[in-house]
């Protein structure tokens, strides 16, 4: 459902505030790569709608980026969280169902569910050391599709707007709305942070319209540009992450 070359690129030219996690590309290429795994539960006879897959992956990271095992200096997760952004940011969605996505959850992760979907995310693991019990699951193949259309996000909260011209996979959806909601939780103060957790992450993914979509992208806001290795071409902005903090600065 998505490449492990899924990477956020930093918008060119970048707003000053974006972290440049790693420095240059040359820079976190030369290092240990690290990939996090994202698992979307797919039960044939109830697969879950499409845009609460994407919301509940978003949702994912940022509980991961927040958890005590991962903020904490001594937390288990920490040192692998480093290293994963220190290099590429690398996030792959797989499918799993019934024996396979009991198998997952005895991992160690952290399970996000929302109106339909449930999004098991891992700790961030060599790109290379797959655990078999995640390897065996499908990447590709699976298409999500909504009851009905969405209707318009609800006020006041953080909005993953999608390019409206790309056509991507829903896995491949999922990974960029992770890294948008990623981008816009690294540019967030602690206290803004804090009240965006302790309200449980609230967002919504919505396809921006033709015409707003050139406002979207002009530098204000964080802005996931796609590495070019699956589906869509090198450079292609997918997600812009509107945060109601982030706007006006």
């Amino acid at each position: 459902m998505s490449s492990p070359n899924d990477v956020p690129e930093l918008p060119s030219p970048a707003p000053a505030a974006l972290p440049a996690v790693g420095g240059h590309a040359e820079d976190r290429d030369s290092r240990d790569q690290y990939v996090l795994p994202l698992v979307v539960r797919l039960e044939k006879a109830e697969p879950p709608g499409r845009t609460d897959a994407l919301e509940t992956s978003a949702r994912a990271v940022l509980t991961l980026l927040s958890d005590p095992r991962v903020t904490a200096g001594d937390g288990e997760w920490a040192e692998r969280v480093k290293a994963w952004e220190d290099a590429r940011i690398r996030k792959v969605v797989r499918r799993a169902r019934g024996g396979e996505w009991r198998k997952a959850g005895e991992l160690p992760g952290i399970t996000v569910t929302g109106e339909s979907a449930e999004v098991r995310v891992f700790p961030p693991i060599p790109l290379d050391g797959w655990p078999k019990e995640l390897a065996k699951l499908q990447v590709s193949g699976t298409e999500l599709d909504d009851p009905a259309e969405p209707g318009p996000a609800p006020e006041g909260v953080p909005v993953l707007w999608l390019n409206p011209e790309l056509e991507m996979s829903a896995g491949k959806t999922m990974a960029q709305t992770g890294h948008a909601a990623q981008l816009a939780w690294w540019e967030l103060d602690d206290a803004q942070r804090k009240e965006w957790a302790e309200s449980d992450f609230p967002l919504a993914v919505r396809t921006a319209s033709a015409t707003d979509w050139p406002a979207l992208t002009d530098g204000r806001l964080p802005v996931v540009r796609d590495a070019g290795f699956t589906e869509i071409a090198p450079g292609s902005c997918t997600v812009v992450a509107d945060h109601p903090a982030l706007r006006g600065r």
